[in-house]
């Protein structure tokens, strides 16, 4: 069965663009010009994918953002149309997987796409439960528990959390944790990774990853 894009964008221009531009890759693509009903059109079910423009009429992309993460872990990529610091930023606090600056190339929209895709079903890893501490990881149930109780992950924290298992100790850099989680085959901006492992601190524990400075992360035995 294709794969449901629910595209939030308020230009009519770019809505139509991109929506046919993913058609035509064999995605199916419903529409929204603004936060309200794209929030609504997402209640509706039947999504596998969200792509936000940041700025929008009501309720704007971060906003529709943070709302969807209130009750779902589908993969979110925004689109920012100056690439912006501040919107960037925002866009990964308020729980977006990736962000791609407009206009973007449709084959490098759809690569993100694809990526973001990939990691919502990360394979099992065939291995045991991994422990840290009161933290525990099962790589084949793909769960994880702090102090026994399981706790929710997005699919791109769960993916770096589960690079870091398999690396215990090991200093991992940005560039890495491009490469082998969010599937970049090129330079990708390095923001991601830094908001996404602040995001996981905050479930797991702020002490468990580890900033080596200068270099990357790691996850502490």
């Amino acid at each position: 069965m294709s794969v449901s894009v629910l595209l939030v964008e308020d230009d009519e221009v770019i809505r139509r663009s991109v929506g046919m531009a993913l058609e035509r890759y064999g995605y199916r693509v419903a529409s929204a010009a603004d936060g309200l009903t794209g929030l609504e059109r997402f209640h509706a079910g039947g999504h596998d994918l969200l792509l936000l423009d940041v700025m929008l009429p009501g309720l704007d992309g971060i906003g529709l953002c943070r709302r969807v993460r209130e009750t779902s872990l589908v993969p979110i990529l925004m689109m920012s149309a100056r690439g912006d610091n501040l919107d960037v930023v925002s866009g990964l606090e308020a729980g977006a997987d990736d962000y791609v600056v407009k206009p973007a190339d449709t084959s490098v929209l759809v690569a993100r796409i694809r990526a973001l895709l990939r990691r919502a079903t990360p394979a099992p890893g065939g291995t045991p439960r991994l422990v840290f501490g009161d933290l525990t990881v099962d790589p084949e149930a793909l769960e994880v528990y702090v102090a026994g109780e399981r706790i929710s992950l997005a699919p791109t924290e769960l993916r770096l959390l589960l690079e870091f298992a398999a690396n215990p100790g090991i200093v991992l850099d940005r560039q890495t944790l491009l490469r082998n989680v969010w599937d970049y085959g090129w330079d990708g901006d390095s923001r991601v990774v830094d908001l996404c492992v602040q995001r996981l601190r905050r479930k797991v524990g702020a002490d468990r990853v580890e900033t080596v400075r200068g270099f990357g992360y790691k996850l502490r035995r």
